[in-house]
């Protein structure tokens, strides 16, 4: 008998690799974090024994979701303002606001609530872009989540760095500290073409075919940002960008819900991935992704959440039924983007925009056992006929209960097994006392 560290027995494994199967009764072996084999249970109940088993025998086990696109510490400015058009929010609310409060300890305590947040909804890594990134490194590591941390670039002064040159050089320090941690990475984080000049752009491209690492930007979130790059620059933010060489696989665009079909052809040759933020698009009414266009020309799509202050919550359940929906609705077909296209956009999509679908993404032998359990056998899922259209379309974020990052128990019966959230609710209270009442010394 073979003996191996963790079994989860299932009612259900979707493994998102092969697309839109569904094991049933199957089980996951897990060794020095990883999966070591996938298998029907009654094979795995008579060839293995295991230190930890699990019977998880009304979930579904599915790879643990990726948030392609996150301002984690903006968790502590959700609901600061909301019902607003998005450049009067960014503007006169949320940069004035972040000009006010954002230090390393917002950073720390922002992070934490939404790296938790996160967890218990079922997300395993998250892709971010905020100041501070080695405060967000830190803080995944120590919550045992994977991230890929944007080295911010913004051409103006921030609390976090003076200028174009700061930027960089904090970025590449924070990217050779970590370029060899099993759970963090790093990509170049621009803000956005409106908010970065040519220059360090330029650099940007350069040091990213250097060091092979993505680039994440928002890119085509609303009209006026396309007339305003018109006016300004005589050309469209994607036009500008391929002509500085950025247009490659390494690019990861946010929102594009401005898009013409050249340039949806013109992201597909390049090998460009796109992130799909429908909640928070919609919130701000920036617009509509493409996405049923974007997935026909072969384009990569995955999900985000977009910050907590502008959706108003982490939940990528929320956000793959935000996407089914949406797409239905902008196409008018009701068969565009299936549920098992929706979970392979918030899992193995999400990977490959961020260089990682060797890793993770899906339930494969040999790749991390970053995974989720998700118990679809409360009143709310019941009558169950197609367990993925049931996860997609009914299931919310309080039916994951436990979770592996690299297989480690995370989130055990509901319960965090590496974060506090008591401590992190007091905390919560406190920023919002602070930055309600305008004063730092409350």
């Amino acid at each position: 008998m073979k003996i191996t560290e963790t079994l989860l027995h299932a009612r259900w494994v979707i493994p998102v690799e092969p697309d839109a199967v569904v094991l049933e009764y199957h089980s996951i072996a897990i060794d020095e974090g990883r999966i070591s084999a996938i298998l029907p249970s009654a094979d795995a109940r008579q060839s293995y024994q295991a230190q930890t088993t699990l019977e998880l025998g009304r979930h579904v086990l599915i790879p643990g979701l990726i948030n392609a696109h996150t301002h984690a510490a903006m968790t502590l400015l959700r609901g600061i303002a909301d019902d607003l058009h998005l450049m009067d929010w960014l503007q006169n609310h949320i940069w004035p606001a972040e000009q006010k409060w954002v230090s390393e300890q917002f950073v720390h305590d922002g992070t934490q609530l939404a790296v938790a947040e996160m967890l218990r909804s079922g997300t395993t890594c998250f892709n971010d872009m905020y100041f501070f990134p080695e405060v967000s490194a830190r803080v995944a590591a120590s919550g045992i989540i994977r991230a890929c941390v944007g080295m911010i670039l913004i051409d103006f002064p921030t609390a976090y760095a003076d200028s174009p040159e700061q930027y960089f050089a904090k970025g590449l320090a924070l990217h050779d500290e970590y370029k060899h941690h099993p759970l963090v990475r790093c990509a170049f984080a621009p803000h956005a073409p409106y908010t970065v000049s040519d220059p360090p752009l330029k650099k940007v491209r350069v040091l990213a075919d250097e060091l092979d690492v993505p680039i994440h930007i928002h890119l085509h979130e609303t009209a006026s940002e396309i007339d305003n790059s018109l006016k300004d620059t005589g050309q469209r933010p994607l036009d500008r960008l391929e002509k500085l060489g950025l247009l490659s696989p390494n690019l990861i665009g946010v929102h594009m819900t401005q898009l013409e079909d050249s340039e949806i052809q013109r992201l597909s040759d390049s090998g460009a991935s796109v992130v799909h933020c429908p909640q928070s698009n919609l919130k701000l009414a920036s617009g509509f992704c493409p996405v049923q266009k974007l997935i026909d020309a072969g384009v990569n799509v995955a999900l985000g959440t977009d910050g907590a202050a502008s959706n108003n919550d982490l939940d990528m359940l929320g956000e793959m039924r935000s996407a089914a929906l949406l797409a239905k609705a902008v196409q008018q077909d009701a068969s565009a983007l299936p549920a098992h296209t929706a979970l392979r956009m918030a899992t193995l999509n999400g990977a490959r925009a961020l260089g990682m679908a060797d890793e993770t993404g899906s339930l494969e032998t040999g790749k991390w056992a970053d995974i989720s359990a998700i118990d679809l056998g409360a009143l709310e899922t019941q009558p169950l006929y197609e367990p993925v259209s049931q996860l997609v379309y009914a299931a919310g974020r309080e039916q994951v209960t436990d979770v592996w990052v690299a297989g480690q128990h995370v989130l055990k019966a509901r319960v965090l097994t590496h974060l506090d959230t008591q401590e992190l609710i007091q905390r919560a209270h406190s920023w919002q006392t602070r930055i309600a009442a305008g004063d730092p010394d409350l």
